[in-house]
């Protein structure tokens, strides 16, 4: 993307359907090879994670097949989160089902999860009055928090602690606490048992082949490696100082929230075909029925024609310890990010009604 301001008044009239004639047709096409290929891949990785765990007497040795095993879960999950969005088959039954098997690792319900993602997130990605994934405090919310609530929103958005925010504001009150209405309460509360039952008999398992470490390392651990994978890949999608956040939905459009609002992060060959390309975010928010093998090709054919609009990184630590570090509290008015160590000088420019452009670089115009 252009180190210039752009100006997103062209694209907000572009409707989703003008964006996606940009997408050659052959991106759309289905390969059962490819699709089950990587899931038996991902599957074995997981299976041969846990047995050398269970396996294995030395407790650091099964901490590290435990990271492995998380690993291998959030690979798996990926790949549940395109048989949701019907990229991978024609049939609902199989993805549904293959999508259940796939997210049991990670003890996320795979309909409960489908229904808030496909519905809220990419319905209104970036669009904070009704998607709140990450969505960022205001220095005015920030301030009314409690000193804890305080403290908890600090360590979600730290690279090391940002797991907490998938565990706190997605898998608790979006599948654990949420109920549902008439029509879809009995599906989410088998999806909650089978869930459960999943839970409880590996952990007596695990228990009984090897005590606590063995638990720790096959269903702990794993556990709180996915949820690190997910909050930051999430984080990573929708976030970088660049990209603005909206709550007034005239500033807003579709295609401003799938296009300009979500990230292109490149990795190593190797990293991005493990992780699915998920990283390659953009034309999955454009059309979610891309299936994963065919992103690069359909982000290629994106940056063709709206490039000045996407954002692209690559990924290192240093960029995303340099992403969290800027992208802290957010003004929805000005578009501002403002870190907490600037919250004083905010505060003191707002009280005298001075502009806080000065605080940090201005994004581009709505």
């Amino acid at each position: 993307m252009s180190d210039d301001p752009i100006s997103l008044n062209g694209l907000k009239p572009v409707p989703l359907a003008e964006l996606r004639k940009s997408i050659a047709p052959e991106r759309y096409q289905r390969s059962l090879v490819h699709a089950l290929g990587s899931l038996s891949f991902d599957g074995f990785l997981y299976i041969a994670a846990v047995m050398a765990i269970f396996l294995n007497p030395h407790p650091l040795a099964k901490i590290f097949f435990g990271l492995l095993a998380g690993s291998a879960v959030a690979f798996l999950f990926i790949w549940g989160h395109d048989a949701a969005h019907g990229a991978l088959f024609t049939s609902q039954r199989v993805a549904r089902i293959l999508g259940t098997l796939s997210m049991l690792p990670s003890f996320n319900m795979y309909r409960l999860w489908s229904h808030g993602h496909n519905r809220v997130h990419h319905g209104f990605t970036s669009l904070s009055t009704i998607d709140w994934i990450w969505r960022p405090c205001t220095p005015a919310e920030y301030q009314q928090k409690t000193w804890w609530q305080r403290w908890i929103y600090r360590l979600e958005r730290s690279p090391y602690t940002c797991a907490l925010h998938y565990l706190l504001r997605v898998w608790w009150p979006g599948m654990i606490r949420f109920q549902g209405d008439g029509k879809n309460r009995k599906a989410f509360r088998n999806d909650k048992i089978l869930t459960l039952l999943f839970f409880v008999s590996y952990s007596i398992i695990a228990w009984w082949l090897g005590g606590f470490w063995t638990w720790i390392a096959a269903v702990v651990l794993p556990f709180v490696v996915f949820n690190y994978y997910i909050a930051l890949f999430v984080f990573l999608h929708h976030t970088h100082p660049d990209l603005p956040f909206f709550i007034h939905k005239e500033e807003w459009s579709p295609s401003i929230g799938q296009l300009h609002c979500s990230t292109i992060v490149r990795c190593s060959r190797i990293s991005e075909w493990l992780t699915h390309n998920i990283l390659i975010h953009t034309p999955h928010h454009v059309d979610p029925r891309i299936p994963f093998y065919h992103l690069k090709a359909a982000y290629e054919d994106l940056r063709s024609q709206y490039g000045a609009y996407m954002q692209e990184t690559r990924f290192s630590f240093r960029e995303v310890r340099n992403i969290f570090r800027q992208c802290q509290l957010y003004d929805f008015e000005s578009h501002h990010w403002i870190r907490f160590r600037e919250l004083g000088s905010w505060q003191r420019a707002h009280e005298m009604g001075d502009p806080v452009h000065s605080l940090v670089g201005q994004l581009p115009t709505p």
